[in-house]
């Protein structure tokens, strides 16, 4: 068995591609009521799923906060003042988690949770070029410390 992506299941396809294009996603197959990104993962029209399910609309969840689809950038400032102009519910702004990632977490058009944070590669080159030591580094993002030297050049 292979695996082969997430699928998250939308009220409108348009709205749903339309906002995931937005976010920079390319479209890699639109076959209608599903629609699969070069990134990994895949819309479904609410109402085919359904069927496909046998189990109809109206047992679908919504706001359930308990999957987010994970995205990286080296531009995070950049992606927040683009979310702004779209004016997503923001779960949280950017925020640095304990191992020092800057991440942010919103809802897509159907409620499910989305986090962009800057790459862990991102989080090293700024802490390096902060002065932090390599150690330092380490213990702070709980990275090995040949990912560490790998990542600044040394």
């Amino acid at each position: 068995m292979k695996y082969i992506c997430p699928l998250i299941v939308v009220k409108d396809i348009k709205i749903s591609r339309d906002f995931y294009e937005k976010l920079g996603q390319k479209i890699k197959y639109d076959f209608g009521e599903n629609v699969e990104f070069d990134g990994g993962f895949s819309i479904h029209l609410e109402e085919h799923f359904g069927k496909l399910l046998g189990i109809g609309q109206h047992n679908m969840l919504t706001k359930s906060n308990n999957f987010e689809l994970y995205f990286e950038t080296e531009e995070i400032s950049r992606v927040y003042e683009e979310l702004m102009e779209l004016e997503v519910e923001f779960i949280h702004e950017i925020r640095e988690q304990p191992w020092g990632q800057r991440v942010m977490r919103f809802y897509d058009p159907d409620y499910h949770i989305i986090e962009v944070g800057e790459s862990m590669e991102s989080v090293v080159v700024r802490y390096y070029q902060s002065g932090m030591t390599i150690e330092d580094i380490c213990r702070k993002t709980l990275m090995p410390k040949e990912f560490v030297l790998k990542t600044t050049g040394i």
